[in-house]
């Protein structure tokens, strides 16, 4: 092996050896051998044939060995001058260790390793090879055909190969190597498939030969993979920034999509309608809008992690499509939250107008329908002649009848003005069927202003024959004046007794319960009344059968009887009980609505002061420094885990906040929190900490790329917060200033020190804020001394796999990189137009500096 793999070398020389310890002793050709594969000249060797020389022209080449970093152990001029076999063998294989072996190096690995290492990555896709040493790992001879057909695969049908064959598959590769590698046979097949571990230096020797030979291949795969690193970042970036524009897209139409649902103030007619909408609202604040919240934020924690991303691969910034900016969505975010604003109060107020409507329009049915009942047919009545056919006493008794009459209308004028002042308060709060009300309520005005005119035409037609008249009874017309008006104090109290009543507090309907007991206090003496009316008509009967008046038994002035007055009396003692039960399950529902409200008010007067809490706590932990950044990363994330624990206690306000609204409960006096405080509390608190975690994943991304440690990062945060006095997480100029000066720039205050301080403000503002924000201080204190890839080292890389020509082709990239990444580079390489171009040339110098952003992609 050593013989051959010296030959291989001598070749070039023109010479050749046959026996390794014969031809070497005169030092002539051993000397020779070290100038062929170091390409060095040694001195002049001595052309006499004595012992002198030849130790004199082994000792040079021995002298030039040691002088390139190799120790030789008890090998001396004299024993290989001598032909010692075993000393003469070690200083050949010291030779191919340092000269054959030594510079190879995969992942700065040892010399053998890092052989080692490269042949097991290049056969790794090879079925039943499995090289783990430079021994017995060969025998079968599949590893050298696998190298062999990984760099040439057109010199070996390596799926013919079987494993069951290593005499076979040996003498193949040693066959193919040297007929189209330059590799002579160093190695015998039947020696190594007949020996139970081959000798390791001799495999060893073999191997680095093909080693050399493929070095070329090795320098465009190291190309290779340098390019593949490259455009996986920039598609890994690209799919981020198409992630990024699609969520602002969703997160912009349903923006268009809610806020004109928010801002329409349009009125529903009746109360079901409205309620439905005040639930459809519930629904949008409790299920619809939260996950919104959460999209909004990751929106910003993506385009934070991508922007990091792309400074730290040193790529231009990315600039989203027009109109989809964070801070477009930040705005369009807040013209929902304003079209938000005062929705629910809208809606509670139009509830709380409709049920006054409802109200309203209640009690104007039963006014008009009493009205209405009392004045039917009375015009009738009004333009009769009886007058005109009656004897002197019956004219007499038809004017105190009218008499009576109109003090029944002056009774009644007070209803008239009731309804008509329902019909207007009902016009005014736009009440959907005030049409038909205005119609019903005109008629009755038309009709009373009828009766007033008929009622003055009556009586003046009394009046010219009152004359006529000379006497009437003075009980029935005594009789006739106070029945009147105790009947219409009987109705008013009836009507009032059924009178529905809205109220919204313990203290409304106590003092409809005290109006309540006054009322009843008047019943003794509204019974005695009753008892001196009904005396008078029986004080009427008596005189009646006593004269025997003819007077057929009835009252000529009135038509209200005993019988009636009797009957609406005990309708009005039936309703008393009936008004009490009302007012006490009214009080009964008031206590529990109390009680919901001081429920509410105590839960969110503990949960609103919790939520400012830990927003105070979030901010201390952002400024702060305990241990690591992933223990600072496990310690927030341990946080908002227990912060999302919490939740319950939030969903359990908000069923009482349903509880409360479904009791159309409208103000809460033990709570100065609003259930919209406690959900704009929350969105913040969660909102705060997912950026707080996003702020310091990214420190970590900074810190990992750029190299820097613990003890970097904990100096920078320390500067950062000891000249953050504010605690706002941002230095202004001044602040920053010192913080540089702090940690050794030298930045005067003359022309020089001003200019470079602007150079960097520049740099970590460049939007010119007035502020510089920790995660910019960290990346312009690593920026200047990372190790990044840049333009022109991807452009070296692929002249490399080009073969040193200016453009590449397409076979050529399909060949060196990975399928995918290799159409990426096809699809988006712009022709080459130069002199040497040829069909189908790509230009891979100006598709290099756009994966840099220095031109268009």
């Amino acid at each position: 092996t050593f013989t051959a793999w010296c030959n291989s070398h001598l070749r070039k020389a023109g010479t050749q050896i046959e026996n390794i310890e014969e031809d070497f002793r005169d030092g002539l050709k051993l000397m020779l051998l070290l100038e062929v594969i170091s390409g060095e000249r040694l001195a002049k060797p001595e052309r006499g044939k004595m012992r002198v020389h030849k130790i004199s022209n082994v000792n040079k080449a021995l002298d030039f060995i040691a002088s390139k970093g190799v120790k030789l152990v008890s090998i001396g001029a004299e024993e290989i001058v001598d032909g010692n076999v075993k000393m003469t063998l070690g200083m050949i294989w010291t030779i191919i260790l340092r000269f054959a072996i030594q510079d190879i190096s995969v992942e700065e690995t040892s010399a053998k390793e890092g052989l080692l290492l490269w042949c097991q990555r290049k056969t790794a896709p090879y079925k039943n090879v499995n090289i783990q040493n430079f021994h017995i790992s060969w025998k079968d001879g599949l590893g050298f055909c696998a190298l062999i057909h990984r760099h040439r695969p057109e010199l070996i049908d390596y799926g013919k190969l079987r494993k069951d064959d290593p005499l076979t598959n040996l003498n193949t590769a040693f066959d193919v190597a040297e007929k189209y590698l330059d590799i002579p046979k160093m190695l015998d097949a039947e020696d190594i498939v007949g020996t139970a571990r081959p000798d390791e230096k001799a495999i060893m020797t073999y191997v680095s030969s093909f080693y050399h030979a493929f070095s070329g291949a090795q320098k465009a795969e190291t190309a290779a993979n340098r390019i593949c690193k490259v455009l996986a970042v920039n598609q890994e970036n690209e799919q981020l920034m198409e992630d990024y524009e699609k969520l602002a897209s969703d997160l912009l139409d349903y923006f268009r999509r809610t806020i004109p649902w928010l801002e329409n103030r349009a009125p529903e007619n009746t109360m079901q309608a409205m309620q439905q909408k005040l639930e459809d609202f519930r629904d949008y604040r409790r299920l619809h809008k939260p996950p919104k919240v959460q999209e909004k934020c990751q929106l910003e924690i993506n385009f934070n992690t991508l922007q990091t991303k792309l400074r730290l691969s040193n790529r231009p910034a990315f600039m989203p499509s027009e109109g989809k900016m964070v801070s477009d969505i930040n705005n369009a975010w807040g013209g929902l939250e304003q079209a938000e604003k005062g929705y629910e109060e809208w809606l509670l107020n139009e509830i709380r107008r409709l049920e006054r409507l409802d109200h309203l329009a209640e009690k104007f049915r039963q006014k008009a329908s009493i009205h209405e009942s009392w004045t039917d047919g009375k015009e009738a009545m009004l333009q009769q002649k009886d007058y005109e056919t009656a004897t002197l006493s019956e004219i007499k008794a038809l004017l105190k009848k009218h008499e009576a009459f109109e003090s029944d209308l002056a009774a009644h004028q007070d209803r008239v003005e009731q309804i008509a002042a329902i019909a207007q308060e009902l016009n005014e709060l736009d009440y959907y069927d005030s049409p038909s009300v205005n119609a019903r309520c005109q008629k009755i005005c038309d009709q009373w202003d009828n009766l007033g005119a008929l009622t003055q035409k009556r009586r003046e037609a009394l009046e010219r024959t009152e004359k006529l008249l000379e006497t009437i009874d003075q009980l029935y017309l005594e009789y006739a004046k106070r029945a009147a008006p105790f009947n219409n104090w009987m109705e008013g109290a009836m009507e009032d007794l059924q009178d529905t009543f809205i109220v919204h507090t313990i203290e409304e309907i106590q003092g409809l319960t005290t109006a309540h007991e006054q009322f009843k206090a008047t019943l003794p003496d509204a019974d005695k009344e009753r008892q001196a009316i009904l005396g008078i008509h029986n004080e009427v009967s008596k005189i009646v059968q006593t004269y025997h008046v003819n007077m057929a038994g009835t009252n000529p002035y009135t038509t209200i009887t005993p019988h009636e007055i009797n009957g609406k009396w005990e309708h009005v003692r039936q309703l008393v009980p009936r008004r009490d039960q009302a007012l006490m399950e009214e009080h009964a529902r008031q206590q529990q609505n109390e009680r919901l409200r001081k429920q509410f008010g105590a839960q969110a007067n503990v949960i609103g002061p919790w939520i400012q809490t830990k927003m105070e706590e979030i901010g201390r932990i952002s400024i702060e420094m305990h241990g690591t950044l992933e223990d600072q990363l496990n310690h927030l994330r341990q946080y908002e885990k227990s912060i999302v624990n919490y939740k319950p206690k939030i969903d359990q306000l908000e069923g009482d906040h349903q509880q409360i609204q479904e009791a159309l409960i409208f103000d809460n006096k033990h709570t100065n929190y609003t259930m919209e405080h406690i959900r704009v509390g929350w969105e913040q608190l969660l909102t705060t900490i997912a950026r707080t975690i996003n702020e310091v994943e990214n420190q970590i991304l900074t810190r990992d790329a750029k190299g820097i440690s613990q003890e970097q990062m904990n100096e920078f945060r320390a500067s950062f917060n000891h000249f953050d006095r504010d605690h706002s997480g941002t230095l202004g100029p001044e602040e920053f200033k010192a913080c540089l000066i702090s940690l050794g720039y030298d930045i005067g205050n003359d022309a020089q020190g001003e200019a470079e301080f602007a150079r960097i403000m520049s740099i970590v503002d460049p939007n010119r804020l007035g502020v510089v924000t920790f995660q910019a201080f960290i990346d312009f204190m690593s920026r200047e001394t990372a190790d990044t890839d840049t333009a022109d080292q991807v452009m070296a890389s692929f002249k490399i796999l080009a073969g040193d020509k200016n453009y590449i082709t397409v076979d050529e990239l399909r060949r060196e990189l990975p399928p995918d990444q290799a159409e990426y580079c096809i699809a988006r390489m712009a022709p080459y137009n130069g002199r040497d171009a040829v069909p189908g040339a790509l230009d891979y110098m100006s598709f290099s500096t756009a994966l840099y952003g220095e031109s268009d992609l």
